[in-house]
């Protein structure tokens, strides 16, 4: 099946840009996920799949304690898919869990570590989890009021392999977040240490032909109170990883792979958890992306794949401008989450000799979608072709039927096999977003005659700052409960590093004055990082249609004429 795309142009211009070495259509396994890391231990038993401080797994380890976690999930008695919480960093652990999790039958629910322990609870609660696998450190975000806390909880620590001051500062960091009285070593899970002799055997979970079941659920939405999530099903990953890998010219057991977007993040899930071990790639493993790590990184473990952020690009040329580094193993960079500035595209090809290109893709769709390609056809500034088997349209936005011609701005649409299921326990946002399999994005874009598409704009105000999406309506219900405020807006402002940054707009109650300090304080309690404002001001009134809608296009067009009260000092990527 081709794209319809072919729909908007004339067929042969299209296919002259379509990579050759890229089939439009693939055939898929109907199988589940942890299929994957079985092949890739089958075929690739000795390669080593992930590397993390001084620690190597091979894909026979890895498949090893993927078995021993599903085997202590049996025991806790899980069921076809019950619900998983996992909250980690990149670790070996985190992808033994979600192996371990899908190999005996359940549903992983994606648990961010940006997260604070209200948005936990409500995803927790609207997904009935009553078993998390948690990082020491965060146990704590997890181990709150009773009635509110998971049945189970088991925990995994990087002290153990940490370099000795690192290891120190963890020790001190489990004190103060009070992490050391939610160890116990009878709830432990490692990777230090395992082998067959260690690992009971655990048989595959029944019904392997039904792949169309739930495999992965992920907040992306909604109030704290009644959080939207994703639900991926097996067959969305397995098709999304056999998509990429197909993208990358069905590469397999060569490549190693930078491993530093989140995966606890959909992109990062693709790319490195499911991609990575379709492609029997070896992930080199780092929980939080820093310019110098991320550089020192590359020159010792020499990767050939390196998937990112405009941020991450913007902060790596910042720091190779300064201090040029050999990142000469660098074979392609996919860069996603944000549009990409063709000129950080260009300077970091230069720095590292890489091809530097834009990919497209949101949770939904589980996430890529698009993809410029690797042959030297991309085009610097468009989110590129649509992936094998993906559909893709521009439709008009009063009249979604109707497929807009080339080069016209509307609504971007997609349909294929990785698409989403659905929100959880939501059928009417989820009729909302799917019509006929068609997956209506709230992205603006065109497509030109050749079936390259480029983003425009958001339909609605969506914010995405440093590769994360966040709905203003989410930190306005929060920010709406900080003493003293009577109402609140927010929109996101451009920031060269970031894409986006968050501004609060503030109407005070009569009476009240702003204490930035307090209000800092509040935030990084009640919202997660990147969900927290950085700019801050304080109206007499926010501006309104006749409905009383606010006008976040008026906000954000006065932001350029007005100087906020104070601003947040800029840290790392959120």
């Amino acid at each position: 099946m081709y794209p319809a795309i072919l729909e908007q142009g004339s067929r042969a211009p299209w296919l002259a840009r379509y990579p050759a070495e890229v089939p439009p259509s693939l055939e898929y396994p109907r199988e589940r996920v942890w299929w994957l890391l079985q092949e890739a231990a089958r075929k690739h038993g000795e390669r080593v799949a992930c590397r993390h401080y001084r620690q190597e797994l091979s894909y026979a380890d890895l498949w090893q304690a993927a078995r021993s976690t599903a085997s202590r999930l049996a025991a806790l008695g899980l069921k076809a898919e019950d619900r998983v919480g996992v909250l980690l960093p990149n670790c070996p652990e985190y992808l033994a869990s979600v192996y371990g999790v899908w190999l005996a039958g359940g549903t992983v629910v994606s648990l961010s570590p940006l997260m604070v322990a209200e948005e936990i609870a409500g995803l927790l609660r609207i997904t009935d989890c009553r078993i998390v696998i948690a990082l020491d450190l965060l146990a704590p975000l997890v181990l709150r009021e009773e009635e509110t806390s998971p049945e189970t909880v088991l925990v995994a620590t990087l002290q153990n392999r940490l370099p000795f001051w690192q290891r120190l500062g963890y020790r001190l960091a489990r004190v103060k977040r009070g992490a050391w009285r939610s160890t116990d070593p009878s709830a432990t899970i490692s990777c230090d240490c395992v082998t067959p002799e260690t690992t009971t055997s655990v048989a595959p979970p029944p019904h392997r032909d039904t792949p169309g079941q739930p495999a992965y659920i992920l907040c992306t939405g909604g109030t704290t109170a009644a959080p939207k999530a994703v639900v991926l099903s097996h067959r969305n990953l397995i098709a999304n990883a056999w998509q990429v890998r197909a993208w990358a010219g069905g590469r397999c057991g060569q490549d190693t792979v930078l491993a530093v977007l989140p995966f606890f993040h959909s992109y990062g899930l693709s790319t490195c958890v499911t991609a990575g071990v379709a492609m029997a790639a070896t992930l080199v493993l780092h929980h939080r992306f820093e310019p110098q790590t991320v550089i020192r990184l590359m020159e010792r473990h020499r990767p050939t794949v390196f998937y990112a952020v405009p941020t991450m690009l913007a902060m790596l040329n910042e720091r190779l401008r300064a201090a040029p580094a050999d990142l000469s193993s660098l074979e392609f960079c996919i860069s996603g989450g944000a549009a990409l500035e063709p000129a950080v595209a260009e300077e970091f090809a230069a720095h590292s000799g890489a091809v530097v290109v834009e990919g497209y893709g949101l949770s939904e769709a589980g996430p890529i979608t698009h993809v410029n390609p690797l042959n030297g056809t991309a085009r610097p500034g468009t989110i590129g072709l649509p992936l094998p088997d993906t559909e893709a349209r521009i439709v008009a936005l009063d009249r979604p039927e109707r497929t807009l011609p080339s080069g016209q701005v509307g609504e971007l649409a997609v349909r294929g096999p990785q698409v989403m299921t659905g929100y959880w326990n939501d059928p009417e946002e989820t009729a909302r977003v799917l019509r006929d399999g068609w997956l209506y994005t709230g992205d603006l874009a065109t497509c030109d005659a050749d079936g390259f598409f480029c983003i425009k704009g958001r339909k609605k105000d969506l914010i995405v700052t440093s590769g994360f999406s966040l709905y203003p309506a989410d930190v306005e219900y929060v920010l709406r409960q900080f003493s003293g405020v009577a109402d609140a807006a927010v929109v996101g402002v451009p920031d060269p590093q970031r894409g986006e940054v968050v501004k609060a707009v503030l109407v005070l109650k009569k009476g009240h004055r702003f204490d930035r300090r307090a209000f800092d304080a509040f935030t990084e309690e009640h919202l997660s990082k990147h969900k927290r404002p950085r700019l801050v001001e304080v109206v007499d009134d926010l501006p309104r249609n006749f409905l009383g809608k606010v006008l976040r296009r008026k906000l954000r067009e006065a932001h350029c004429d007005r100087v906020p009260i104070e601003e947040t000092p800029a840290e790392g990527t959120a």
